[in-house]
């Protein structure tokens, strides 16, 4: 009886080999999920062409280096960002749980999440990923939030407060893997979070 593939050889799919679109697919598909679980520094060309199925070479054609491979893995498509501006439409009493709902959607989405872990992972070791994750948070948060507050002379404070909270309970739930986050349901994490921000975006300080 033959033996059968070493241990720890990836298996390589059967049949043809998938055309030059999908393979650049399949090939960003492994980096961000690669990128999401050992971050810039722990991946590498080698294990993100074992985990797609084909070789090393076909990913140094498709996408270059490891810098350009991370710069398309971090990508989101342009609607995802668009519902946190969304969220901050509306009657402003229901400000910190829209919010909170969008933020939180769109670090469990499928079409978003992969970046998203990538980038927040990475960005620990890697000043791009970094700098990448800054300015989503400027872009997406900071520069949206303020305008729709002039009245308020800390809206940056503001926003960026409420949007490190936010990524606490990401990283609690989705990184670190904390028993009562991962286990609790999603609008329970809502209801118990949404007053606080709400507060911290909206309600003035005593002077």
């Amino acid at each position: 009886m033959a033996d059968g593939p070493n241990e720890g050889t990836p298996i390589r799919p059967l049949g043809r080999r998938p055309g030059s679109n999908d393979t650049r697919k399949v090939v960003l598909d492994a980096a961000r999920a690669r990128f999401a679980v050992d971050g810039f520094a722990g991946a590498s060309i080698r294990k993100i062409a074992a985990d797609a199925g084909v070789d090393a070479a076909l990913v140094v054609r498709s996408y270059g280096s490891k810098d350009d491979l991370f710069a398309a893995a971090m990508a989101m498509p342009p609607e995802t960002a668009v519902a946190l501006a969304e969220a901050l439409d509306g009657p402003v009493e229901g400000l910190g749980e829209r919010l909170v709902r969008a933020f939180l959607r769109m670090w469990t989405a499928p079409e978003s999440s992969g970046a998203l872990l990538a980038t927040f992972r990475s960005a620990v070791t890697n000043e791009r990923a970094a700098e990448n994750l800054r300015a989503f948070i400027r872009a997406r948060v900071l520069e949206v939030y303020a305008p729709r507050f002039p009245n308020l002379p800390d809206a940056a404070l503001r926003a960026t407060l409420a949007s490190s909270m936010l990524i606490g309970v990401v990283v609690g739930r989705q990184v670190v893997g904390i028993d009562a986050l991962v286990d609790a349901e999603f609008e329970d994490i809502v209801a118990l979070v949404a007053p606080s921000v709400q507060t911290i975006l909206v309600t003035e300080r005593m002077r």
